[in-house]
């Protein structure tokens, strides 16, 4: 099976059964399992009394070592499995686990359905199971545009990064890009604790994201249909602190008419980023139902994509 059909028929598995929660709480997932690995690698190579340089160096040789293990591991289960239905439905399975597409849509549609009935406190319990802002200090629109925000960038990075690198490199890119993507989450951050032992994985999570953060935005903005989303995500794109958040984020702030990003709080400090798409309004509850169909249309056009490419690579 080729790399790509590959990844069509794990998406089709993720889409079908996602990771019920019986599953997890029986074996857990595997991001969480890397997770543990990451949290002692932190523990025991990212001491507070060593200089810059030396945690920078550290958090790469960590960062490098438990990418190479994932891929390794992913590589071996590959090329183990027997080419038979039974052994590639496995291989299926496996790769299954790495794409996120319906957890994402549940997490964002557990945050729309109490804020369409004005029950705003179990919205911002919602919302800050997705971001990492104070969620006492949301209103309706600062809940909104966190939640279409996390669907945005996570459109990328859990969904089209994952079936992008799977379909270029297979099982072991799939792997290895869920590798890059977590421990950015977990270390990449610009605190004290992590700026130098999280700065490798932060800067390679900015290179794995290159081209998947502007497939995104251009699949936003296709399944749009308004040509003048193009012109606003290519304006507003680089106002974004992030590289590649921006793509999709600005993309999405255009399809839908509202602005993101702008300032927000995070724990105690206050961030003033600049708007994306400043001109219009703020989003409101009803635009989190909005973002979540043209999330479903802008999948349904990379499913074709990837179909289309499956189809290419048998007929070649």
């Amino acid at each position: 099976m080729s790399p790509a059909a590959l990844m069509l028929a794990a998406w089709a598995i993720e889409i079908a059964f996602g990771w019920p929660n019986w599953l997890f709480r029986l074996i857990r997932h595997p991001v969480v399992w890397f997770g543990i690995l990451v949290r002692w690698l932190v523990t025991t190579f990212n001491q507070d009394g060593w200089a810059h340089t030396t945690r920078y160096i550290a958090g790469m040789v960590a960062s490098l070592f438990a990418i190479s293990l994932a891929t390794a591991l992913a590589w071996l289960i590959a090329e183990r499995l027997p080419d038979t239905p039974e052994g590639i439905l496995l291989e299926a399975l496996i790769a299954s686990t790495l794409i996120a597409s319906r957890s994402l849509y549940k997490h964002v549609a557990d945050v729309a359905r109490p804020l369409a009935c004005g029950d705003i406190n179990a919205a911002r319990q919602s919302v800050s199971l997705i971001v990492g802002r104070d969620p006492a200090q949301l209103d309706e629109a600062g809940i909104a545009r966190a939640s279409i925000e996390s669907l945005a960038e996570n459109t990328s990075d859990g969904v089209i990064a994952p079936l992008f690198w799977g379909t270029l490199l297979g099982l072991p890119g799939l792997a290895a890009y869920k590798a890059i993507n977590t421990l950015d989450s977990m270390i990449g951050h610009r605190d004290a604790r992590y700026a130098a032992f999280g700065g490798f994985a932060a800067r390679l999570d900015d290179v794995a994201n290159l081209i998947p953060a502007r497939l995104t935005g251009l699949a936003v903005a296709c399944a749009s249909t308004r040509l003048s989303v193009f012109g606003i995500m290519v304006r507003d794109a680089g106002r974004h602190r992030s590289p590649n958040a921006g793509w999709p984020e600005a993309a999405m702030a255009a399809a839908l008419g509202i602005r993101l990003s702008g300032p927000r709080i995070y724990g105690k400090q206050q961030t003033d980023d600049p708007w994306l798409n400043p001109e219009a309004p703020d989003p409101s509850g009803q635009d989190i139902r909005r973002a979540l169909r043209l999330y479903l249309k802008a999948m349904t056009i990379c499913a074709l994509l990837l179909f289309v490419i499956v189809l290419l690579q048998v007929t070649v």
